[in-house]
């Protein structure tokens, strides 16, 4: 991700092991972070850095994640994520109703996270991804399209959902399991090879005969390849 493009994600635990783990996994992905033991801490940051997700816990001291929802409502547009051992219906229920966007309940896979907090950023703030250029490619979030060499590629939703992705993680490898993660959902039940026909798909749009624009790492995935000196930015 462009440094351009960071998105700020505060992180609010009071399991240290918790907010190290996700700090380090989110600033591997691209963003920004900041971390809090606690809700009052939190929400100090908020006022004075203005992230645009707030991933939180619900039981900790000082002050809860239910409160801590309430208070982020008053100042701050921030989609809140709130993490959870409290798994029953009416725990989420009432975290729902305080103000929180989205929950996952522990112990969760980072990747889920990662998804969710995608989701709501592309939803909540897309004013704040626009268009964007990756060397030859020149992408819009808002309106849904891709052009490649300065000609608009046509893209189904899933090709454009697929290729937007791996622009956004240009020159890494994202292994099959990623991509369905991120393309298709978390919950897709079909077979990963679904994404080899994508892949196939977009090779052929991009004219990409040798694969060299999207190349294939054997048993590690694909990656989207631009220069390290190609042009890139708004």
């Amino acid at each position: 991700m462009d440094d351009t493009t960071k998105f700020k994600i505060l992180v609010v635990d009071d399991e240290e092991s918790i907010r190290k783990m996700l700090e380090l996994g989110l600033k591997q992905e691209g963003y920004e972070v900041k971390a809090a033991a606690n809700g009052s801490e939190a929400l100090e940051i908020v006022k004075a850095w203005s992230p645009q997700v707030v991933v939180l816990d619900i039981m900790m001291p000082v002050m809860d994640g239910y409160d801590l929802c309430q208070g982020i409502q008053q100042i701050s547009a921030a989609a809140m994520i709130m993490l959870t051992a409290l798994d029953a219906a009416t725990d989420v229920t009432r975290g729902l109703r305080m103000g929180a966007h989205d929950y996952l309940a522990k112990p969760f896979h980072f990747d889920e996270l990662l998804a969710r907090i995608e989701v709501q950023i592309r939803n909540r703030f897309p004013d704040l991804s626009g268009k964007r250029r990756f060397g030859p490619f020149l992408l819009d979030e808002l309106g849904k399209t891709i052009s490649y060499r300065d000609k608009a590629l046509h893209l189904s939703p899933t090709e454009f959902k697929l290729l937007s992705y791996m622009l956004w993680n240009v020159n890494q490898t994202l292994s099959k399991d990623k991509i369905l993660l991120h393309v298709w959902g978390y919950d897709f039940e079909g077979d990963e090879n679904i994404v080899e026909v994508y892949v196939r798909y977009l090779r052929e749009k991009l004219n990409d005969l040798k694969h060299e624009v999207i190349k294939t790492a054997r048993g590690r995935g694909y990656t989207l390849q631009i220069a390290e000196d190609a042009p890139a930015g708004g």
